[in-house]
């Protein structure tokens, strides 16, 4: 099972995200659902650190994606990164209606 965990900060931002765990759709190199998982979100720290310039405290080993996302004082950057991490949310939204007993998410609020 993949679970996903989205932290927000009081003002509905999201200031982190974690993603652990497998499947368990397929064998190990056929298994969609993870593959589509880990293309969403590494994909998402990748345009966000392309597209923002800002490095996210991203730690990634095997089963693992966590991100710390610093705020920004540029409110255009911090909009940027928002709506790109918003667009993650809602691909991942659109995994678990499709394959809901590969993966569960959590979108919660931070306990920072």
């Amino acid at each position: 099972m993949i679970r996903i965990k989205i932290s927000r900060g009081a003002d509905g931002r999201i200031v982190r995200f974690q993603v652990d765990g497998h499947a368990q759709y397929d064998e190990r190199g056929k298994d969609i659902v993870c593959a589509g998982v880990s293309a969403v979100t590494v994909g998402t720290v990748n345009a966000v650190e392309a597209l923002t310039g800002v490095q996210l405290n991203a730690r990634m080993k095997h089963g693992l994606l966590s991100a710390d996302i610093p705020a920004q004082t540029d409110a255009d950057t911090e909009h940027k990164m928002q709506l790109l991490l918003e667009g993650m949310v809602v691909m991942l939204q659109s995994i678990q209606q499709s394959y809901g007993a590969y993966i569960t998410m959590q979108d919660q609020p931070s306990r920072k």
